[in-house]
């Protein structure tokens, strides 16, 4: 059966087009129950016996969610208990418009079979199809839809056909008159809440409820602490008015109090407005995208200098909710206001679940409770559970229902425990989630895709590559790589010059565009390495054997090959697929000993000499035009071998050969980066790296200030210079300390589509042109890359998405975030194992350095462990001396007769 739509539509040039929509309806769209002999179904998904134990259904049955039950009840659904659920094409469609991250895990639950979870197209199946009524709602008419699918699911089953006697349809909903009318229409209707409290032997789901408007109401206070949020339609308006700013909503890790909101401008230019107090923060929760509104300018404040932990009780714990909390004034000078403003309107929340840990509340058999998440930057959150004594000391996940006006804190509902905290694989857990970082082990449908083993080189891939399997290539990587992603080369050539080879592993000859295998790897984006762990970003068989630049076995290579003087003068590129065979797998400490022994002369450590050689000139060269040098602390952990604990941990050495190897990588890059857009202007990908604005450097000028060192920031250039020259005698560390802040100034670098973008330079490297193109292992962007180099020489051909700029730009996007998100987590890892190492070890004394200087604490780097932590001077104490804090320089000092008592006082608090 076919219905049409006819309608007109107007188009851009201001024409008018005649649009027909046809919609076909079936009578073979079948019920998907095993109970059911009239459907004519070769596999079933929901079961006969359907039953679960239930006060208010004693019968067997299947649940019929509409979609708000789906879009906010999300956790429920998930629960192993709930099962035989009948999914609408109504519903999904909803879903899948209203809620993305929700869509995508209704879908996951909707693969997995154990869940007996049916999808019914009752959009195309003629008796549950319903047309729009004029003057209805879409709402409504989904609405009806909802009911008449439900409808025909309860009569349908009920036939003489059907083999399981009572089996019956419960329609979920929270809506009021939808429940209403489907009583009315002689359906089987429970509010969700209501149903999920019936299910008697398992008391548990109640926890994983989202707080409806009335539970919202109910634990609410009558006072009004936040001002009402402005309509969708007002904020629109305004912004387009320029009376409200669109931005994202960052909150401050060091004061809760305190929060900043980046609005985009023109090109690669934003503002940064400063929002202070709980009433100019209004419920905004961090990564939200927020409306502004600008403060008068008298009104305007500089970043706060106090650090401030929301350590306040909730009203829960039978403390009445405070008065407007504020950031304490401090008199500032005129030039260090910043544009402020307060949050008139939310236009995107971007909640997820938290992880964290319960705050019991001290009333006795109370239900409310609060939880502390994890990030310092969220909210804490007020959560209803019967478990409290079962979850008191464990990591578990939160997720936000909503934050009225009239509450301290949002509302929010238990999801799962994680484990104990403090214990290993419950934290690494915690840091995977918190930082997006997908983990799950790759799917049947990934693996599909993976090459048959025993695999070998054929002889048509040798036909079609550069046979280098007798060149002298050798890789050198960190102790323990197994993803060994390049290999380099140098030799002389008859005429005296030399040949230097950069050999990188052909992933995408594995990796096929659009398949199961690719979607996973660029969904990732990139491999995690966490302290002892590895999360990869393609699967092992890939990452560590069939490309990895092992030693002594045949691998597929693509090669960057440059004919080059003794100055290190390129004279030819080229680049090639090819075939290569590792004659070493070295330590960057295995390389630089081969280097370094004199009584060693083979072709691997003549090979390794010439690289290094010409590595320095090029790295001078580099330096000349003005290549920064930073400097950031990085750890490395011995592990011990069963505990999996820390017993050793030191700062990285490095050596001329991480130079070397970096040096090469960088040439590579460069020299592909170039070729690629020579070749494909408008949709290569490139990697570029912003200048930072004047304001970024105001931590690095105060540091300078305080020794009266000039620093100077015109280009990258000047700054390398002047950081060369910043000395203060009797203090050999100062330099290194200006290094680390240098690189705390400086701006993320992203990747781009060069069709997108009109400026590529990379300040960091002062290079005009810079890409990814030598780790395809563990990053998906020289996947892309490789991709494009590969069309451009012939080797490959290409598809649609590696020539849309458009989808290229989005594919970008997930990269930076990823490769953002992968930086912290590792961050976080090292920090948790720094804990763990000094877990049993008592007070060690060791040499620190004053970082920043704020009015209430100082933030101190110990170098020898890369430990940074802030030390907070004891206002409590009334027997404590006076701190006396100078917001210019900025910087604290204490009274000649008080110094010794807060030195001990410092140290007491460490």
């Amino acid at each position: 059966m076919l219905k049409s739509k006819t309608f007109v539509k107007k188009t851009r040039s201001g024409g008018v087009i005649k649009v027909v929509r046809e919609h076909y309806l079936r009578d073979d769209i079948w019920c998907g129950s095993e109970a059911c002999s009239e459907c004519k179904q070769d596999s079933t998904v929901l079961q006969t016996d359907a039953s679960i134990e239930s006060s208010l259904c004693s019968y067997p049955h299947y649940l019929l969610p509409d979609s708000n039950v789906v879009l906010h009840q999300i956790d429920v659904l998930e629960h192993p208990v709930i099962q035989n659920v009948i999914i609408l094409q109504t519903v999904v469609q909803e879903v899948r418009h209203r809620s993305a991250p929700v869509y995508k895990r209704l879908k996951d639950i909707l693969h997995e079979k154990e869940k007996h979870f049916y999808t019914f197209t009752n959009e195309h199946r003629r008796e549950t199809f319903v047309e729009r009524e004029p003057g209805e709602s879409a709402n409504d008419r989904n609405d009806r839809a909802i009911r008449v699918a439900a409808k025909w699911y309860s009569q349908h089953l009920n036939t003489a056909e059907t083999q399981a006697e009572g089996l019956k349809v419960v329609l979920l909903t929270n809506d009021q008159g939808n429940k209403q009318k489907a009583e009315e229409g002689g359906l089987l209707v429970f509010k969700c809440e209501e149903y999920i409290k019936s299910l008697i032997a398992n008391p548990e789901l109640v926890d994983l409820l989202a707080l409806s408007n009335d539970d919202k109401n109910e634990i609410t206070s009558s006072k009004v602490l936040y001002p009402e949020h402005l309509p969708l339609s007002r904020v629109q308006a305004g912004i387009k008015s320029g009376s409200y700013l669109q931005g994202t909503f960052r909150a401050s890790r060091d004061n809760y109090l305190e929060a900043t909101v980046f609005v985009q401008g023109e090109g690669d230019t934003s503002t940064e407005v400063i929002l202070q107090g709980l009433q100019h923060l209004n419920r905004a929760v961090h990564q939200d995208v927020v409306a502004v509104q600008l403060l008068p300018r008298e009104q305007w404040v500089a970043p706060s200098s106090v650090v401030m932990q929301d350590e306040g009780a909730g009203k829960d714990d039978g403390v009445e909710e405070d008065e407007e909390e504020k950031v304490p004034k401090v008199s500032i000078a005129e030039s260090s206001r910043k544009p402020t403003g307060k949050v008139v309107g939310i236009i995107k929340r971007n909640w997820r679940p938290f992880c964290g840990m319960l705050n019991v509340s001290q009333i006795k058999e109370s239900t409310r409770h609060l939880f502390t998440p994890a990030d310092r930057r969220i909210p804490r959150i007020r959560v209803e559970t019967r478990q409290s004594s079962t979850l008191a000391g464990q990591r578990i996940m939160v997720a936000i229902d909503g934050w009225p006006k009239d509450s301290r804190y949002p509302n929010g509902h238990f999801v799962r425990s994680l484990g104990g905290a403090g214990e290993k694989d419950t934290e690494e857990e915690v840091l995977l989630l918190e930082h997006d970082v997908p983990h799950q082990a790759f799917s049947q449908a990934v693996l599909s895709f993976l090459p048959q083993m025993p695999w070998v080189i054929t002889p048509e891939d040798m036909k079609q590559r550069e046979d280098l399997r007798s060149l002298t290539v050798c890789s050198v990587d960190p102790p323990g790589c197994t993803d060994i992603d390049d290999a380099l080369h140098c030799r002389e050539l008859e005429n005296g010059n030399l040949e230097v080879g950069v050999h990188i592993a052909d992933v995408s000859h594995f990796i096929r565009p659009g398949n199961a295998l690719d979607k996973e790897a660029a969904n990732r984006g990139t491999t995690v390495y966490l302290c002892g762990k590895r999360i990869d970003m393609v699967p092992e068989l890939l990452s560590s054997n069939l490309c990895s630049l092992r030693s002594n076995v045949e691998r597929l290579a693509f090669s960057c090959i440059w004919e080059m003087n003794n100055k290190a003068e390129i004279l030819k590129t080229r680049f090639t697929k090819s075939v290569i065979n590792s004659k070493a797998s070295l330590t960057y400490a295995e390389a630089q000993m081969r280097i370094d022994d004199t009584s060693l002369n083979d072709d691997v450590t003549k090979s390794l000499r010439g690289l290094n050689k010409l590595a320095k000139i090029f790295k001078r060269k580099r330096i000349e035009k003005g290549a920064l040098t930073l400097s950031s602390l990085e750890v490395r952990f011995h592990i011990d071998s069963e505990t999996h604990d820390p017993i050793e941990l030191q700062t990285k050495e490095l050596l001329e050969t991480n130079s070397m190897v970096e040096e090469f990588m960088l040439l590579a890059n460069i020299s592909v980066a170039q070729k690629i857009y020579d070749e494909f202007s408008e949709c290569a990908l490139l990697r570029k790296h912003p200048a930072p604005p004047l304001s970024n450097y105001d931590i690095l000028f105060k540091a300078a200030k305080s020794k009266n060192v000039e620093i100077h920031t015109d280009s990258a250039k000047a700054l390398a210079d002047s950081l060369d020259v910043a000395r203060v005698d009797g203090f050999p560390y100062f330099n290194t300390l200006l290094r680390i802040l240098a690189t705390r100034c400086m701006m993320q670098a992203v990747y781009f589509c060069s069709g997108m973008d009109s400026d590529f330079h990379h300040y960091g490297l002062a290079s005009p042109i810079y890409t990814h193109f030598t780790s395809p292992i563990r990053r998906y962007a020289d996947i892309i890359v490789h991709r494009l180099l590969a069309v451009a020489i012939g080797a490959d051909s290409t598809y649609p998405d590696l020539m849309d700029k458009h989808k290229q730009s989005v594919l970008c996007n997930n990269l930076n975030y990823r490769h953002k998100m992968s930086q912290y987590a590792q961050r976080a890892s090292v920090a948790f194992h720094t804990q763990l190492f000094f877990k049993n070890r008592g007070i060690l004394n060791e040499e620190g350095y004053v970082l920043f200087v704020r009015k209430n604490a100082i933030i101190v780097l110990i170098p020898k462990f890369g430990l940074e932590g802030t030390v907070f001077f004891d206002s409590k104490d009334k027997a404590a001396p006076c701190v006396v804090f100078d917001e210019e320089i900025p910087g604290v000092s204490v009274p000649a007769s008080d110094a010794e008592p807060q030195a001990k006082k410092l140290k007491v608090d460490r």
